[in-house]
């Protein structure tokens, strides 16, 4: 009878370990590829789930062409590569990008003839410490409606069974994570060029606190999971210290993907960086053991929504203007490249080259 219950205790136990910590896709950039927008060349510029229309918020200044502009996605072309001051060269500014970088089809990984990320960052050749931030086009929302979007990326009302989903938009590998307490481990899964700079994760929970965790160097060649386990994880309930917050309106927690950060030391080998970054993923305890509620709280009384809708809206503003600037910075960029001569053409005034000048005087 004794040993009857030392199993079961120990069955126990081991179930409960099991359901401790729940694992999640925080963000997979093989689902980021462009597939709808296109271009006057005919080809896809953004990310039919992820794409957003910030011109909701624009002024009624804009023209057409330019608050078409303001619709963008996290395609992974649509990235930014934000440089430190020191690294911040005219040079290093027009080089540094984010672009999809197709896997070989016979590749020996699960995501063969998938894309993923592929970032180039320049860094200063001289001994300085620098570092560059990979990050979104725009902050993720964390309560966007679930609905999808046409090939033009306008959004459509959400059906019945999105809506019974009770899942936003970003959630299930877009970059963001609800129901989220401790975080226990984060991993990437990254491709090493053995350069030895220095990689760190950017989140940020609901309370609008971003932090970051330092994955390893990347002094490694070939696929690799870089992972952070956190150190003051307890196992032990009874050496925890519980805090209980309200569970309404400060919304249910969680940790969405703010982008990677890139450090290069002063000692180390500067210039170009090249990496490929496949998925972040995270092992965390749930906040709340069910997230279904007997009330809808928000349906009655609004107050995340409007919190959100204040954040959001100010990040439109934000983005909105930053397209519209660079569209009209386009148009007025140089389209010439060479001068209109002055002289006739295949004119024998003409100075010949410097070949031909030296033929003359050989003779």
């Amino acid at each position: 009878m004794k040993k009857t219950l030392g199993l079961f205790a120990a069955a126990m136990l081991l179930v409960g370990g099991v359901a401790f910590a729940d694992e999640a896709m925080l963000i997979d950039f093989t689902l980021l590829d462009a597939d709808c927008v296109e271009d006057e060349n005919g080809n896809a510029t953004q990310n039919k789930h992820t794409v957003m229309d910030f011109s909701v918020s624009a002024g009624s200044t804009f023209t057409d062409d330019q608050r078409a502009l303001m619709r963008t996605s996290l395609a992974l072309p649509e990235w930014e590569v934000v440089l430190n001051s020191s690294a911040k060269t005219v040079s290093a500014l027009a080089d540094s990008q984010v672009v999809a970088a197709p896997v070989k089809g016979e590749a020996d990984v699960p995501f063969a003839g998938s894309n993923v990320m592929g970032v180039r960052i320049e860094f200063p050749e001289w001994n300085s410490n620098a570092n560059a931030k990979i990050v979104p086009p725009f902050k993720i929302p964390a309560y966007e409606v679930l609905a999808d979007a046409d090939d033009s990326g306008n959004r459509q009302e959400p059906t019945d069974e999105q809506k019974a989903s009770g899942k936003t938009l970003f959630e299930d590998g877009y970059g963001l994570v609800k129901n989220v307490g401790t975080l226990k481990a984060i991993s990437v899964t990254t491709m090493g060029m053995n350069f030895p700079h220095g990689l760190y994760v950017l989140l940020s929970d609901n309370d609008n606190v971003t932090r970051r965790y330092f994955m390893g160097f990347l002094g490694f060649d070939g696929w690799k999971e870089l992972r952070w386990n956190n150190p003051q994880y307890l196992t032990e309930i009874r050496n925890r210290e519980i805090r209980v917050y309200p569970i309404y309106p400060r919304g249910m927690p969680f940790v969405k993907f703010e982008g990677f950060q890139i450090t290069r030391d002063a000692a180390h080998v500067g210039g170009t960086f090249i990496g490929y970054f496949k998925d972040v993923k995270i092992i965390y305890d749930k906040a709340v053991l069910t997230s279904d509620r007997d009330i809808a709280d928000e349906d009655l009384w609004g107050i995340i929504t409007k919190k959100e809708n204040a954040r959001q809206n100010a990040e439109m503003q934000r983005f909105g203007n930053k397209q519209v600037n660079r569209y009209l910075e386009k148009a007025k960029i140089a389209a010439e490249d060479d001068f209109t001569s002055s002289l006739n053409e295949d004119s024998s005034s003409n100075a010949q080259s410097n070949g031909g000048q030296a033929a003359e005087v050989a003779e």
